[in-house]
Order: C-alpha cells, then sequence, then structure tokens
C-alpha cells in the first residue's frame, strides 16, 4: 500500500464528474466536438466544458479542441463553457448540434479592480491557504486520471509511457496521496541513450512540489498583484510571490475575490501548471498538470562518438502530463483493486497491456505535448505509435 498522505487537488478542465450520477450508467449515444475560441480568432485553452447539473465534462486541450459523449437525454440541458478571463457561455446540446460551426467563442470578461478595495497581496494568499480545506474536496475521494510522461534526450522524445490510474485521495489536509492503483499501462519503443531513471513514480512528485500540500512560509517571499481576470463570475486576483533569497524562483496563484478559492497555480519549480475547476457542489478538484523539468545527462564516450555528438553532456527533460478523468466521491463506488507499493522509475512498472481499453477510453483531443511526443517516437525509425505500442507491451 503506498500511504503518502494525502492533500490538495482542485481543477480547471479534464473533468468526468460522474461517478454519483446514474448518468455513468446511461448509454452515451451523443458524441459533441469542436474548438473554442475568442473574439480574435485564438483557441482557448483549458475551458471547461459540460453540464454540471448532470455530472458529466470534460475540458479543451491546449489547441481548444474538445471531445464529449453524452446520452440522449441531454439533449435539452444546458452545455456550459468557462474558462478564466472569460464570461461563461451556454447553450442548449440539441443547438449545438444543429450548428454548422462546430465551434464556440467565448466573449472577454474585461475586470479591473479597483485598487483601493483589494487587500494586500500577501492577505490574498494567506486567506487563501486558511481556506484551502473549506474550498476544496477535502473527503475521501477517488481520483481516476492519464499520465504521460515523455523522456527527452537531444531535443527529441526517445521514450514515452502512459499509465491509467486511481489514487485514493483526502484532499489538502494531507501532503500527498493514500493510495494508488496502476490499472492500465502503454509504453512506446524505447530509443534512449541517456536512461535516467527516477526513484517513485511521477504522479507522487506532482504531489511533492505541490506548495499548498506541503506547506511553505509567506515570509519567504516578495508578494505582489501581477494582474486580474476573471472564472465564472467570480473576480479573480492573480497573485506573484518571488522567493527573497532566491528571485527566479516564483509561485503565482489565481484567487478569487470572493471565495478565496484557489483556481490555477503556476510554479517556476521544475516549470509546472495546475489547473482546477468546482465541482457540482462548487468544492475545487484536480483537472490538469503539466511540468516540463530540464536535467543535465551524461553519456560515455564511445556512445558520444556513435551519435555524432559534441560533448558527453547531453541536456534531456522530462515532460509530464496528468489529465483527471473523472472524480467518485462516493466511497461505495471506490474500484481501487490493486494497491501498487513498488517504489520505482515510472517506465519500469511491469503493468499487462489492453489495446482494447485504449481504443475505447474517452479522452480529450490529443494535446501538443502529446501530438510532439508521438511525432519524435515515429519519426527516429518511422515506425507508427500503434505498431509499437502492440510490438512492445505484453
Amino acid at each position: 500500500m503506498i500511504k503518502l498522505k494525502t492533500t490538495f487537488l482542485i481543477v480547471i478542465g479534464f473533468m468526468l464528474i460522474s461517478a454519483n450520477s446514474s448518468y455513468a450508467q446511461e448509454k452515451k449515444e451523443v458524441f459533441l466536438e469542436g474548438v473554442i475560441m475568442d473574439e480574435y480568432n485564438m483557441n482557448v485553452p483549458y475551458a471547461a466544458v459540460g453540464i454540471p447539473k448532470k455530472y458529466v465534462g470534460t475540458a479543451s486541450n491546449d489547441e481548444g479542441g474538445f471531445q464529449l459523449s453524452l446520452a440522449k437525454s441531454n439533449l435539452q440541458d444546458s452545455l456550459e463553457i468557462s474558462s478564466i478571463g472569460y464570461k461563461t457561455y451556454k447553450i442548449k446540446v440539441q443547438d449545438y448540434l444543429d450548428q454548422k460551426e462546430k465551434s464556440i467563442v467565448l466573449k472577454e470578461d474585461i475586470v479591473s479592480l479597483s485598487e483601493v478595495k483589494l487587500l494586500n497581496p500577501s492577505a490574498y494568499v494567506k486567506n487563501a491557504v486558511k481556506k484551502v480545506k473549506s474550498n476544496t474536496l477535502s473527503s475521501k475521494h477517488q481520483l481516476n486520471m492519464i499520465y504521460r510522461r515523455s523522456s527527452v534526450e537531444d531535443g527529441k522524445t526517445r521514450f514515452m509511457v502512459e499509465h491509467y490510474l486511481k489514487i485514493l485521495d483526502y484532499g489538502p489536509t494531507v501532503p500527498s496521496f493514500d493510495e494508488m492503483e496502476i490499472a492500465e499501462q502503454r509504453k512506446s519503443a524505447d530509443y534512449r541513450f541517456v536512461n535516467k531513471k527516477q526513484p517513485v513514480h511521477t504522479v507522487i512528485v506532482m504531489a511533492q512540489i505541490d506548495p499548498i500540500r506541503q506547506g511553505f512560509s509567506l515570509k519567504d517571499y516578495n508578494w505582489s498583484k501581477t494582474g486580474d481576470t476573471s472564472y465564472d463570475g467570480e473576480d479573480i486576483v492573480i497573485i506573484e510571490g518571488r522567493k527573497k533569497d532566491k528571485k527566479m524562483d516564483f509561485i503565482r496563484l489565481y484567487i478569487g475575490i470572493d471565495t478565496y478559492g484557489i483556481y490555477k497555480m503556476e510554479l517556476s519549480r521544475l516549470n509546472s501548471l495546475f489547473l482546477y475547476k468546482k465541482d457540482i457542489n462548487g468544492k475545487l478538484v484536480l483537472s490538469y498538470h503539466n511540468r516540463n523539468p530540464s536535467i543535465q545527462g551524461t553519456i560515455s564516450e564511445q556512445k558520444r562518438k556513435l551519435l555524432k555528438l559534441k560533448t558527453t553532456k547531453v541536456k534531456c527533460a522530462y515532460r509530464h502530463e496528468a489529465i483527471v478523468l473523472s472524480v467518485i466521491s462516493d466511497r461505495k463506488k471506490f474500484d481501487i483493486k490493486n494497491i501498487n507499493s513498488k517504489r520505482s522509475d515510472m517506465g519500469d512498472f511491469d503493468i499487462k497491456y489492453n489495446p482494447t481499453f485504449w481504443d475505447t477510453i474517452n479522452l480529450p483531443p490529443e494535446t501538443a505535448f502529446y501530438k510532439k511526443s508521438v511525432n519524435d517516437l515515429e519519426s527516429i525509425y518511422g515506425v507508427p505509435i500503434e505498431t509499437q505500442f502492440n510490438a512492445v507491451n505484453k
């Protein structure tokens, strides 16, 4: 059993909040897809798309595209689209299907907060931290997510592993997850020549770098307001903290003026992003995370000559992406079976490959992150990614 002490997870995108609803048992017969844009024809990434009252939803990818499967009984329901900085857009599902152009245009929600009414920047952070437990889903719940990691060497992805994870979490009161099952796995062919290993599954690192989960001292940072925006009717203030003894280190928080909820978090540490969204009860839950830390790898002189590189020092990176697909808060519906207690590099787990699962799972459109990784892997030897999956996985 992985006993990691659970913590803080919140959301702004990729959610299927279907576990507590009879909808989850209903056959999905309507398929929605399209792209979300702003008034200037720019794609809107990570916009929440769904029917909140029916516990169903997803989000646009980093290029604004979205896909969503619904039941015929949802045709008269209102589809809601919301994103930080834009007014929430609503349209009946049937009306959207009847549109010739499968696109949604969000209007910018211009916010200019009066400096007189604003608190001191550090006060917003202090209040937000105090209210994390009340603002987030803090009771025991199950997160079902896709977690991807690409190993990049000399500017090109040379190995990728994807896990479908089932995680038990208690919310923001503890610093790590409670239990984890790697339910499904698939790997690409392995073209690495540096082949650096990590001692734990990297979803654990996702919790370890979260400053809200782990705690931090407000006094260690210089806090300032860097902007304002809105989300789903609430004004948001953007507060940035720069480390006093290391100004390149920062935490940037998107905090609700009324609720002090944290909707988005950007970190200099490992070049990380966390996005959050409200569930049907108004509690924030993790939706999407990515990070792209750079590291230095070393190869032998023999490999350097073989690869025709100028130095034995190779620039490497681990690209990570976590997409939360569903959140289950009813303990009777928790379905974690095989607790993975092994502490090992994510690419070294031995999980039986189930191609049917990967062919049928309802994922958001591929992100630019994923497309680049696949293109890199296919270009090395001209082998399609599906061929690699079938050849490498058992």
